[in-house]
C-alpha cells in the first residue's frame, strides 16, 4: 500500500485571502515503511512574508526570490503523488485548501478529498482531551525531534511519517494477525518462508551425563512435590 505523507509551509492561514504556499516536502511510504523517494520544493509567492509566518518557518521573501513558482513544479509534484496514494497530512484540511488553491491557478483539478488522512483527527480519536499537535505526539511516542528548531515542510513530513506508524499500530504493526493482511501481503510471506534454506535439526536431547547429573541433583531434594 503507497502513501504519501506531507506538509506546506504558508504565507498564512487563508488561501482564499491571498496567502500563497511557499514549500512542501512529501515523503512516500509502503506498507508504512519508508521508501527513501521524496519530493521537495520552495516556491515563489509573488507577495510579501508576513513576519508572524517567517518567525515560524524562517523562510524569507530574500530567499524565495530565485525559487520557481508553484506552476514550474505541480507537474513534477503531481508525477510523485500519483493518483490512488492516499495522503497523509497533521490537519490535512489546511494543506489540502492550501495545494488545491495552487493547483486551481494552474488550471489543474484538485486533490480529491477521498484521498485525504488527517493525522490529528487520529490523534484525537485515540487520545483524546491530549494535545495533538505534532511536537506533542513526537514527546508522547518517544520520537527524537530535537533538530526541530524551526516549522520545515520535509523535516515535518518526515516526522510525520513515523508519528503516523505510530498512530496506525506502532513499530509491531507487523506482528498483526494474517487475517487483517491483504492477500499479497500473505503471498509474500510465504514466499520468503520458502526461499529459506533447509537446515538440519540440531540435537536437542539430554546426554547420559546430563541425565545423571539431573538424577543426582533430584536425590538432594527432601520432600518433593512429585512424590506426594
Amino acid at each position: 500500500m503507497r502513501e504519501i505523507i506531507f506538509d506546506t509551509e504558508t504565507t498564512g492561514l487563508d488561501p482564499k485571502s491571498g496567502d500563497r504556499m511557499v514549500e512542501i516536502g512529501c515523503i512516500e511510504m509502503v506498507n508504512r515503511v519508508p521508501t527513501g523517494n521524496t519530493f521537495h520544493a520552495y516556491f515563489n509567492p509573488d507577495r510579501d512574508m508576513p513576519a508572524a509566518a517567517e518567525a515560524v518557518h524562517g523562510l524569507s521573501i530574500s530567499f524565495l526570490s530565485d525559487k520557481p513558482r508553484f506552476h514550474e513544479k505541480a507537474a513534477e509534484f503531481l508525477e510523485f503523488i500519483g493518483e490512488e496514494a492516499k495522503l497523509v497530512a497533521h490537519n490535512a484540511g489546511f494543506d489540502f485548501g492550501f495545494v488545491n488553491s495552487e493547483l486551481d491557478m494552474c488550471g489543474l483539478p484538485p486533490l480529491s478529498r477521498e484521498r485525504m488522512v488527517d493525522t490529528v483527527a487520529m490523534a484525537r480519536t485515540r487520545h483524546p482531551g491530549a494535545k495533538n499537535s505534532l511536537d506533542a505526539l513526537c514527546t508522547r511516542y518517544g520520537i527524537d525531534r530535537s533538530h526541530r528548531t524551526r516549522h520545515g515542510a520535509l523535516l515535518d513530513a518526515e516526522l510525520l511519517a513515523q508519528v503516523y506508524v505510530e498512530l496506525t499500530g506502532g513499530r509491531q504493526i507487523g506482528l498483526s494477525l494474517a487475517a487483517d493482511l491483504e492477500t499479497s501481503d500473505v503471498v509474500t510471506l510465504v514466499a520468503i518462508r520458502r526461499d529459506r534454506p533447509f537446515r538440519t535439526p540440531r540435537p536437542h536431547a539430554a546426554s547420559a551425563e546430563e541425565l545423571a547429573a539431573h538424577s543426582a541433583f533430584l536425590e538432594t531434594v527432601k520432600s518433593p512435590l512429585w512424590n506426594d
